[in-house]
């Protein structure tokens, strides 16, 4: 009897490790929130499927991975990035795609930027449609092979149920048609889907599914508001209002091609808000095309703007909002908890605290570069708008009661 529940014990223990832990992400520790991690480690040209391009050549499609240095954890959230270049130009390498997926990573996630397949030609509206469900393709290929290697050598330590996509511009519509364009019946019948291999095209890894947990739109849009359906996944979208390459609520692409008319951020969440599905909206008021990908200051500016409303828009779908486990990191967080977008603001910003945060209605002190109060106010809600109205373009600091100062830039 004694050999038997030793035999017991040890085949518990052994299930113990053999067996997927099917738990919720650890969030603890300021994980996901906070850069608890202070280096990345990239593995570089990581082949992840190969597909034919528009010239009938066959492509290796490569991806640079990029994982917390000195992690242990053993299954965790993948974000997938595609960059801009209106799918005739740009990398994997892109600055701003190394910026963010090192930035992130050093959250606990594990990241990745992809290439996927360029140019097209003739250049008309029948083209650059095709282009994009080829960029669509190739993104699905990239969160197939991440199920992949989830189910076989999990050589990255990825849970398959958190998987991420996202992507700057062209990106952007490669992570919207990933997220939310599921069927052929959908495609309009002049990109011929069936001919391209269908909405899941075959660039690599099949067998495994491309669905996906939310969708990170930086400046993108789609060809309808009506792919997003009840039931889809979570959307967050960042998007300047003047911007004049892809528009913000409806309008032309290309500026050398027939007319072809693209839905962008300013009605694709309004959508997603009618049929249901959870979303976030960071408008940039008065920002061009991808102004966080600008190196001056106020590009830098927009950067976190964008890199904070991603962070906080993935909480919840990781299953706790901000979950702390001691007085020391209940400190922390509250050092960290208050926000204000866009930085730099035209107009107006908005002063919020990150889902998980209570909220407590207090007066705050608006003061300009020199310390003077130029304004009084009564913070009511968890997220509160601040119009600049008359105060000159400069440096201005929002100092609630009974919160840390948060630096406003107006120009």
């Amino acid at each position: 009897m004694k050999k038997f529940f030793q035999a017991a014990i040890f085949l518990g223990v052994l299930l113990a490790f053999v067996q997927p832990v099917v738990g919720q992400i650890d969030t603890t520790r300021g994980r996901y929130y906070q850069p608890i991690f202070s280096n990345v480690t990239v593995t570089s040209n990581v082949v992840y499927g190969s597909a034919v391009t528009f010239t009938g050549n066959t492509q290796a499609l490569a991806m640079d991975i990029y994982q917390p240095t000195g992690d242990t954890v053993s299954r965790r959230p993948v974000i997938i990035f595609a960059h801009q270049g209106g799918f005739v130009a740009g990398a994997r390498t892109d600055q701003y795609m190394v910026d963010v997926c090192r930035r992130l990573a050093r959250l606990g996630y594990v990241t990745a930027s992809i290439d996927y397949r360029l140019l097209f030609l003739p250049y008309d509206t029948v083209n650059i449609a095709r282009a994009a469900i080829r960029g669509m393709q190739d993104m699905r290929a990239a969160v197939r092979f991440f199920r992949r290697d989830a189910a076989t050598t999990r050589q990255y330590r990825v849970d398959p149920r958190y998987i991420i996509v996202g992507g700057s511009s062209a990106g952007g519509f490669a992570a919207l048609q990933v997220g939310y364009l599921d069927k052929d019946s959908e495609v309009p019948a002049y990109v011929d889907i069936a001919a391209m291999g269908g909405v899941e095209g075959q660039s690599g890894n099949p067998g495994y599914s491309s669905a996906v947990l939310a969708v990170l739109n930086l400046s993108g849009a789609t060809e309808s508001a009506t792919y997003i359906e009840p039931g889809n996944v979570p959307l967050c979208s960042v998007h300047g209002t003047l911007d004049a390459v892809v528009p913000y609520f409806k309008g032309r692409i290309g500026s050398s091609l027939p007319p072809k008319y693209v839905v962008g951020s300013g009605l694709l969440n309004p959508r997603a808000s009618a049929v249901g599905v959870r979303n976030t909206l960071r408008t940039l008021r008065g920002a061009g095309h991808i102004p966080f990908e600008n190196t001056s200051a106020a590009g830098l500016a927009y950067a976190d703007t964008a890199f904070w409303t991603m962070r906080d828009f993935l909480r919840p779908s990781l299953g706790q909002p901000g979950t702390v486990l001691s007085a020391a990191a209940a400190a922390s967080t509250k050092r960290s908890a208050l926000q204000a977008y866009p930085v730099p603001a035209a107009h107006e910003v908005y002063l919020e605290t990150p889902a998980g945060t209570v909220f407590k209605p207090q007066s705050v002190e608006l003061l300009d570069a020199t310390g003077r109060v130029v304004r009084r106010f009564r913070w009511e809600t968890a997220t509160q708008l601040v119009r600049r109205e008359d105060l000159r373009a400069g440096v201005y600091y929002l100092k609630p009661k009974s919160l840390p100062t948060v630096r406003v830039l107006f120009e």
